[in-house]
């Protein structure tokens, strides 16, 4: 029998009589006409009466039920984000990478990170000589440095440390060393762990902050990427491994051992730590090799407008990469089905652009009609590429829209521009990748908001500005929103003070 709290269930079960006596199972949404009509026969009502479908109470009401699920499985705690806000902002004068401001130490001091889930450790910039970009590079900025001796919260962390991964090189009494070496050419960063608070809020209507004791690098040497334009002020790891600050969190009891990053077609994004999505996402397992753990999928097809193939390859889902590199035959089918299917003209080869799809625009034209991608997943999810190509102005005047997928020889990475326009959740707990098509302005209570589809041109493009090559993306407007939505914007319009004060001064 079920009861009036029943009705808040997912869908209701009704049992019917069939011809020959068998039942039959029928499936019903909570909000249908048909459960309304069995709680009204029984005098059930819900608080507030019945939503309209569509309608704001409706979608608000969809919301509460994902929320109370998302506490109940995280033990009733809220997801948390970082002190400055849940804001992440694509920079392309940075490496085309999503950064947010992250505050550290006693009195705290203020970075602005590279998110990065391909990586492990958390490391900010220490005082050095030629560990920053010069003054004459895309990135050129006043060094933020990480200074141990001017936070009282500060301490190294000792070689015989669990967290320390070259105990071997070092005495048990000696600090423990680093070193990050990333898949960019020649790029690195080396120096010595510390311990230090990080300051961090609750993710609700009345947030609450509070400090999480973390290990990350004190950076005394960047080379490669790191002296170009690619994470001036520090990276923020996020992936697997213990040392990496969801795995702290999720340690000490904070969050569960998920989190979830969200990619507008503005270049707007969120960050959510605890967050293990919505009852209505997609999922697929995680194939995380304990060896070299990564988040990574299989991919079991690829559906290039209307044409399906079937393969079978491993991905890895990386944020701190901007674009999309396939080896062989993902790369082929996917770049000679989406060429087949484009009618406009194609861009001669050019040695300045790493992407080999390329075609003309003219003046009047923002994108070009382009057939959709999807990768289907174990479980037979269907991952979708919304916006997968770039527009790049090759002179003045003059533009390209490119397929930005790079052919490589061996790995497969989905970069950023696949994840645009989705809501990723990398849940380590269930060993799930979930996701879904999603607003990053929205709350989960709000209805969707429009999302301007159209990529802005990037005034200046630099192929050689590390790994991931190509577009700035425009600001949208941002309308007045609840309490989660306005600490969302503020921290937004933080970040560009910090960002106009690192690319004019």
């Amino acid at each position: 029998m079920l009861t009036a709290s029943q009705l808040l269930l997912p869908a209701l079960l009704l049992v019917a009589g069939v011809a020959g006596g068998a039942p039959s199972l029928e499936f019903h949404h909570r909000f249908s006409a048909r459960v309304r009509r069995w709680a009204d026969s029984r005098g059930h009502e819900l608080p507030g009466g019945w939503p309209s479908p569509g309608g704001f109470a409706y979608v608000a009401a969809l919301a509460g039920h994902d929320r109370h699920r998302a506490l109940s499985a995280a033990g009733g705690r809220p997801p948390l984000t970082f002190s400055e806000g849940n804001a992440t902002l694509k920079v392309s004068n940075l490496g085309f990478l999503h950064y947010a401001l992250v505050t550290v130490g006693t009195p705290g001091h203020t970075f602005m990170v590279a998110l990065d889930t391909g990586s492990d450790l958390f490391w900010l910039p220490c005082q050095c000589d030629g560990c920053t970009p010069p003054p004459s590079s895309a990135a050129s900025a006043p060094a933020s440095f990480y200074i141990p001796s001017l936070s009282s919260t500060s301490q190294a962390v000792p070689c015989n440390s669990d967290f320390c991964g070259l105990r071997k090189e070092c005495s048990k009494t000696s600090s423990c060393p680093y070193k990050m070496v990333y898949v960019s050419a020649d790029t690195s960063s080396s120096g010595f762990l510390v311990e230090d608070v990080l300051y961090l809020s609750t993710e609700d209507t009345h947030p609450q902050f509070l400090k999480a004791q973390i290990m990350f690098g004190c950076g005394e040497v960047q080379t490669g990427s790191f002296l170009d334009a690619a994470a001036p002020n520090g990276l923020f790891g996020l992936g697997v491994d213990m040392i990496s600050v969801p795995s702290i969190l999720a340690q000490k009891g904070l969050t569960s051992n998920s989190f979830s990053m969200c990619f507008g077609r503005d270049g707007i994004g969120r960050i959510s730590f605890g967050d293990q999505g919505s009852s209505d996402q997609e999922e697929t397992p995680l194939d995380i090799n304990q060896k070299h753990p990564t988040y990574a999928i299989t991919i079991t097809g690829i559906a290039v407008g209307n044409n399906l193939m079937d393969l079978e390859v491993s991905t890895i889902f990386d944020t701190g990469t901007s674009f999309t590199y396939l080896a062989d035959p993902a790369y082929t089918y996917i770049t000679d089905g989406f060429h087949s299917q484009v009618q406009a003209n194609r861009h001669a080869a050019d040695s300045r652009i790493p992407f080999e799809y390329c075609y003309d625009l003219s003046s009047s034209e923002a994108r070009i009609q382009t057939p959709s991608i999807s990768l289907r997943t174990v479980g037979g999810s269907l991952f979708p590429a919304i916006d997968p190509g770039q527009v790049i102005s090759i002179q003045q005047h003059e533009y390209v829209y490119c397929l930005a997928i790079v052919k490589s020889t061996k790995l497969n990475i989905i970069g950023q521009n696949f994840m645009t326009g989705v809501r990723v959740v990398f849940d380590r707990e269930r060993k799930i990748l979930g996701w879904k098509k999603f607003n990053c302005y929205d709350t989960d209570s709000l209805n969707p908001l429009s999302i301007n589809s159209r990529n802005s041109t990037p005034e200046n493009y630099s192929p050689q500005e590390t790994k991931n090559p190509a577009g700035a993306s425009q600001l949208g407007h941002v309308s007045s929103s609840p309490p989660l939505v306005w600490w969302h914007n503020n921290s937004l319009l933080l970040m560009m003070f910090v960002l106009l004060h690192l690319l004019i001064f």
